[in-house]
C-alpha cells in the first residue's frame, strides 16, 4: 500500500458533532479497527475497518458473484404426483403475478432481486471510486441512497419464506434444493459481513479529503 494510502486510512483532528447529544468534539487519530466514542455520552462516532477498504470490496464482490448465481440457476425443484416443476426466484415472483398477487410480487422481486443488486452495485461504486481516487460521477449521490435502501434488502425475509414453504408443502411434494439456494444462502452471509465492514462516516472522511486534495 502506498504511503498516501496508509495516510488515507487514518483520520483524526476534525470536529464533528455527536449524533445522539450533539456534543462537538474533535476526533482523534485513528488507525485501523479504532473506534470513537463521544467523549459525553460514549455514542460510536467513528470507526476505521479494520481490514480497510479492500475487505468491504472483497465481500462486495463475492456477494456480487452470489447474486448472479442465485438469479440465473433453479431455486428449487417440486415433484407434485409425479410433476416436476422448477422454479427461480424471478419465477416465483412471476407465479405470485400471474396469480393476481401484483403487490406481494413486486415485493418479492424489490425485497429479493432488485434492492439487493443495487445495494451491492452501488456499494462497490463507491468503495472503488474512495478506494482508487476514480472521480466517478454521482459518488456522493450513491453513498447517500444507500443508506436508505439497506431497510428494504430482506434477504433473510425472503429464505424464512423459503423455509415456511418447505415445512408447509413437506407432506405433498418432495422437494430438491437447486444451486441457487445454496448460493442466496451464502449471499446472506457475506452481505451481512459486507454491510458491517462498510463504514459512512469514513467513507465520507475520505470522499471529503479527496476532493479537498484535487480542489488544490
Amino acid at each position: 500500500m502506498s504511503e498516501s494510502e496508509r495516510a488515507g486510512e487514518k483520520t483524526g483532528g476534525e470536529p464533528v458533532a455527536c449524533h445522539e447529544c450533539d456534543a462537538l468534539q474533535c476526533l482523534p487519530l485513528l488507525g485501523r479497527g479504532q473506534i470513537a466514542r463521544c467523549h459525553v455520552c460514549h455514542a460510536k462516532l467513528l470507526r476505521v475497518p479494520r481490514g480497510g477498504l479492500d475487505r468491504p470490496i472483497a465481500l462486495f464482490s463475492a456477494a456480487l458473484i452470489l447474486l448472479l448465481v442465485a438469479n440465473s440457476l433453479p431455486f428449487m425443484t417440486l415433484d407434485i404426483q409425479g410433476r416436476r416443476a422448477i422454479t427461480t426466484i424471478f419465477g416465483a415472483s412471476q407465479a405470485l403475478y400471474e396469480a393476481g398477487m401484483g403487490g406481494l410480487a413486486l415485493a418479492v422481486f424489490l425485497t429479493s432481486i432488485a434492492v439487493p443488486a443495487l445495494l451491492i452495485l452501488s456499494s462497490l461504486y463507491v468503495l472503488l471510486d474512495i478506494r482508487f481516487a476514480l472521480s466517478l460521477p454521482g459518488v456522493r449521490v450513491a453513498l447517500s441512497w444507500i443508506s436508505h435502501l439497506q431497510p428494504w434488502g430482506m434477504l433473510d425475509v425472503f429464505m424464512l419464506g423459503v423455509l415456511v414453504a418447505f415445512v408447509k408443502l413437506g407432506d405433498t411434494a418432495r422437494m430438491h434444493v437447486g444451486v441457487a439456494l445454496i448460493a442466496y444462502a451464502g449471499l446472506i452471509v457475506l452481505s451481512a459481513a459486507a454491510s458491517a465492514a462498510f463504514e459512512p462516516g469514513y467513507l465520507w472522511r475520505r470522499l471529503r479529503r479527496q476532493r479537498a486534495r484535487r480542489a488544490r
